[in-house]
């Protein structure tokens, strides 16, 4: 560009007596302005916006645009001089050099005007700032905060030509006072849209159509979304955010031109970014598997919702912001559908198969590690449920009530929906555990497999943020109902045992009597121990409660009656096989389960533990487990 720049000074002729001082100044201005050109025109090493050359280009900033003043001034004055056209020419020649000097400080300086380090700039943490290069944005930590609060910190650089953003609006500044504004605006679009559309390549943002996306198998698409959760949040935080620190700067003079070029520059990758979500939300094969990818575009757009308004808030922006709002619209659709497909798939569970034991049912691991899973999404599906009515049978249940009976009221119902849908899913599912129970043949092991099941759901919901959701008062209601469960477990079970044994030991009997007592007990003991060898409590819990409750009843009784009878008995061991030592190391054994024992589609274990792996799980407490 510089090759063919006005180079020569306008002919000096003879200056009349009458000439205005409006043609003398301009004549001074265009001596200065022509000597700069010249000598930094025919430089090969050096330039004028360069760090030993800064004072003479702020100079000379300055000298253009107060020959353009002058310009305006001596067209008042002698709008035919020919002053005028050799004014002309060497203004042009300036824009050249500013031009080509524009562009060539956005090229050079392209590491310490990526976004990453435009917008680490803005950080209140810190005034200095990382000079990584466009590729290493992926690598560095989320940087938060609103635009206007950003923004506001004082820009500094760490590194390499540190005055190039000031260099860059001295240039713009000066082009636009001076009518060149377009070439200047030219010039900052192309290089800036090519470093975004860069930057996004690079963080695997794809041009995808609907078509493309709905064609997908879902082990194509999962991956994609795991890098647009990434994407989305870097591009938000350092991309979009650094363009509009870098625009805003540069073109401080002109909120007009900020606006055009920054849209301009961002607003495709944008639309690119954000419409992937509500793309994604429209494939054909949802199912409740796939809810916590899903869950989490939605958790991610909210929680970066102020701050694309922010950052997008020209009019010229509000396709950008129309987007996100309709991938979240989308994507809360989405997730609705999955949940009642998640309902409906427990209200058609039919397995009949029965469980070895009397332990936790694959049904009930699966639904309350979803819900749990569910749970950590607590902000967002408050969003999504809010006006999403729950129909259930009349009259209400009376697990949905905060407190049961005759007199329960709709508005004693849980005000918050999302406790309202959980509460029914968890009855749904606590409504196909009883009708399972009814196959087993011995009624103690149908209580035991009921106890079971709703300790498991007791435990997740208090070790999970179901707790915050469910309340205090599901808990103990549902906790006393576990202990009813095992108090008739404990009764139907070990009833025989018990009665075996008169109610006061320290009646006198005779021995004959004792020995009859004691061998009747002996076989109601073996017999029943014998039965539940192979039954469960995977809950450690529940299952040392059961025992110290079994042991407390039985020895008390046992104890004090052998203590009474034994020297009764002449000696006859066969007639006390099992004196209350005996008794309470046998209780020790009881309901591990025996081996290869449980469930034909369950394991052994604590109630509290993690459950189904067709799961796709979500977030837990610490961070994403997915």
């Amino acid at each position: 560009m510089g090759k063919h720049l006005f180079r020569s000074s306008p002919p000096r002729e003879k200056q009349p007596a009458h000439q205005s001082l409006a043609e003398t100044a301009v004549q001074e201005c265009m001596s200065n302005i022509t000597t700069v050109i010249s000598k930094w025109t025919s430089s090969t090493d050096e330039f004028l916006f360069s760090t030993n050359s800064r004072r003479e280009a702020k100079e000379f900033a300055e000298a253009v645009r107060h020959l353009h003043s002058t310009m305006h001034r001596l067209v008042a004055v002698n709008p035919s001089s020919e002053k005028l056209i050799y004014a002309q020419n060497l203004m042009q020649s300036a824009m050249n050099l500013l031009e080509s000097e524009f562009h060539r400080v956005l090229k050079e300086n392209k590491q310490y005007l990526d976004p990453e380090s435009v917008s680490l700039r803005s950080c209140r943490s810190s005034r200095r700032f990382s000079t990584s290069t466009v590729t290493s944005i992926s690598d560095s930590e989320d940087e938060g905060g609103s635009y206007e609060e950003n923004a506001a910190d004082e820009h500094r650089f760490s590194g390499g030509d540190s005055d190039a953003m000031d260099d860059l609006k001295m240039i713009a500044d000066c082009m636009i006072s001076t009518g060149y504004a377009r070439e200047c605006v030219k010039v900052y679009k192309t290089v800036r849209r090519s470093i975004v559309d860069e930057t996004l390549h690079n963080l695997s943002v794809e041009r995808l159509t609907l078509h493309q996306i709905q064609k997908m198998d879902w082990e194509i698409l999962e991956p994609k979304i795991k890098s647009w959760l990434q994407a989305a949040k870097l591009a938000v935080r350092k991309l979009f955010f650094g363009e509009r620190i870098l625009a805003d700067h540069v073109f401080a003079s002109s909120t007009n031109i900020v606006e055009a070029s920054f849209t301009d520059i961002t607003q495709e990758g944008a639309l690119t970014l954000f419409a992937f979500p509500e793309n994604a939300a429209k494939i054909k094969k949802l199912s409740p598997e796939k809810m916590f990818r899903f869950l989490d575009m939605y958790e991610s757009l909210a929680n970066l919702f102020v701050e694309i308004e922010s950052i997008f808030y020209f009019d010229s922006a509000a396709a950008v912001r129309s987007q996100v709002i309709n991938s979240l619209a989308r994507l809360g659709d989405a997730v609705r559908f999955m949940m009642t497909d998640f309902e409906t798939a427990i209200q058609k569970e039919t397995s009949r198969t029965l469980i070895v034991g009397g332990g936790v049912h694959p049904l009930t691991r699966y639904v309350m590690n979803y819900l749990s899973f569910l749970a950590d999404y607590d902000e967002s599906i408050a969003v999504i449920f809010e006006n999403w009515q729950l129909a259930v049978p009349s009259p209400l249940p009376e697990s949905l009530f905060l407190s049961g009976g005759d007199d329960a009221r709709p508005e004693d119902l849980y005000s918050s929906p999302v406790t309202v849908r959980i509460a029914w899913v968890i009855l749904l599912t606590l409504c196909k555990i009883d009708g399972k129970a009814q196959p087993y043949k011995d009624v103690a092991l149908s209580y035991l497999f009921l106890a079971n099941n709703l300790q498991y759901v007791v435990v997740k919901v208090r070790s999970s943020n179901l707790k915050l959701l469910l309340g205090d008062d599901w808990e103990a209601k549902h906790e006393g109902k576990v202990n009813q469960y095992a108090e008739k477990f404990e009764k139907l079970a070990w009833g025989r045992v018990l009665t075996s044994l008169p109610e006061n030991p320290a009646e006198e009997i005779t021995p004959e009597e004792a020995r009859a007592l004691f061998a009747r007990f002996n076989d109601e003991f073996e017999a029943a121990y014998r039965k539940q060898i192979s039954w469960v409590i995977p809950d450690p819990k529940l299952r040392d409660r059961i025992k110290i409750s079994l042991s407390q009843k039985l020895m008390l009784v046992c104890t004090e009656f052998y203590e009474i009878n034994r020297f009764g008995l002449g000696g006859d061991a066969f007639n006390v096989r099992y004196t209350p030592e005996d008794i309470g190391n046998y209780l020790s054994d009881l309901y591990f389960g025996s081996r290869g024992s449980g469930s034909s589609s369950t394991t052994t274990g604590s109630g509290s533990g993690s459950g189904t792996g067709s799961t796709t799980t979500g977030k837990s407490r610490g961070g994403r487990s997915h």
